[in-house]
C-alpha cells in the first residue's frame, strides 16, 4: 500500500517518528557551542556484519571455500583453488553488470544536480546541504560509502541518495519490504543506503553528545513511481522530482541553534568523498 503525503504538512502515515529532539537544557538551551565528543572506539562483530559490503564478501568467500573443498576431492587442490577464485570474481562482475545494465550509471552526476537544485530551494526555510559526502567505516576514516545529499534541516536530518533507473522498467513493491526494478531486487541497494544512515547518524550523534536520527531514502529518476512516498526496509522511496516535497511537507522539529550544530558536526565528521563537492 502506497503511502501518500498530506498536503496540510501533517506528517503522512508510516513517515519516520518525529527526530529526537536534545533534552532540555541541550543544544537549544546551551547554544550553538560544541557538545561534548565521545572518543571512537573499535567496531563490534555486529556492526561489521551489518555492513553490506562485509556481508556481499563475507557470502563469497562461504561459496568459495565450498567450491574449494568439492573440487579438491574430485580433481585436486589446484583447480580446487582455481575454481574458488573463478566463484569469487565471477560474482563480482555478474554484480557489476547487473546494476550497470539498468541503472543509467552514466548520468548519475546529472540526477544529483538535479537533486541539488531542489534542495538549494530549501535553503530560504531553514534547510542546510551537505553534498558527496563519505561516511567513515573505520577509525582511520576509510570509506566507500557515500551519502549523495545530506540534509538537515527543521524537520531533521535525511541521507538522500539520488539513482538513475532505466525508464523502461517499471518500479513495484512488495509488503514494504520488497523494492523491484524490472526483474531485479533492490534489497543490497536499499540496505547500503540503511546502513548508512544509521552510520551517520552515530557519527553525528558523538559528534554533538546526543541522539540525532538519520532517515535514509532513495530519489529514483527515469521509471514512473507510482506513489508519493512508500517506506520499503526502513528506507523511503519516491520519485526524484518529489525530493523538495517530500522534505517541506513534514513537520519541525528542530530549532535554527539545532540545525546550525548538527550541520557543523555533519561538516567536521563526514568528509566530501570528492575535492570541492560542496
Amino acid at each position: 500500500m502506497a503511502i501518500t503525503e498530506r498536503s496540510n504538512g501533517q506528517q503522512a502515515r508510516g513517515q519516520p517518528d518525529q527526530a529526537a529532539r536534545p533534552p532540555e537544557g541541550g543544544p537549544a538551551a546551551d547554544g550553538p557551542g560544541p557538545g561534548p565528543e565521545r572518543p571512537p572506539g573499535p567496531r563490534s562483530l555486529g556492526e561489521m556484519l551489518a555492513d553490506p559490503t562485509i556481508r556481499r564478501w563475507l557470502q563469497r568467500g562461504v561459496v568459495a571455500l565450498l567450491v574449494l573443498a568439492v573440487v579438491w576431492v574430485a580433481a585436486g587442490l589446484e583447480l580446487g583453488v582455481a575454481a574458488a577464485v573463478l566463484v569469487v570474481v565471477g560474482d563480482v562482475v555478474r554484480r557489476s553488470r547487473t546494476a550497470s545494465s539498468v541503472e543509467a550509471w552514466q548520468k548519475a552526476s546529472a540526477v544529483e544536480r538535479k537533486t541539488e537544485r531542489q534542495l538549494k530551494a530549501l535553503e530560504k526555510n531553514g534547510y542546510r546541504v551537505l553534498h558527496a559526502r563519505a561516511v567513515p567505516r573505520d577509525d582511520e576514516g576509510v570509506s566507500d560509502g557515500r551519502i549523495d545529499h545530506l540534509v538537515i534541516g527543521p524537520s531533521g536530518v535525511y541521507a538522500i541518495d539520488s539513482e538513475a533507473w532505466d525508464k523502461r522498467l517499471p518500479v513495484r513493491t512488495l509488503s514494504h519490504r520488497k523494492l523491484f526494478h524490472g526483474p531485479f531486487n533492490k534489497k543490497e541497494r536499499l540496505d547500503e543506503t540503511h546502513w548508512e544512515a544509521q552510520l551517520a547518524s552515530k557519527i553525528i550523534s558523538d559528534r554533538v553528545g546526543f541522539e540525532v536520527p538519520v532517515q535514509g531514502s532513495v530519489a529514483i529518476y527515469g521509471p514512473s513511481i507510482p506513489w508519493k512516498v512508500m517506506r520499503v526496509r526502513d528506507v523511503d522511496v519516491y520519485a526524484g522530482n518529489r525530493a523538495r516535497g517530500y522534505l517541506r511537507r513534514r513537520p519541525r522539529v528542530l530549532t535554527v541553534t539545532d540545525v546550525e550544530r548538527i550541520f557543523q558536526a555533519a561538516e567536521e565528521s563526514l568528509p566530501p568523498k570528492y575535492p570541492d563537492s560542496d
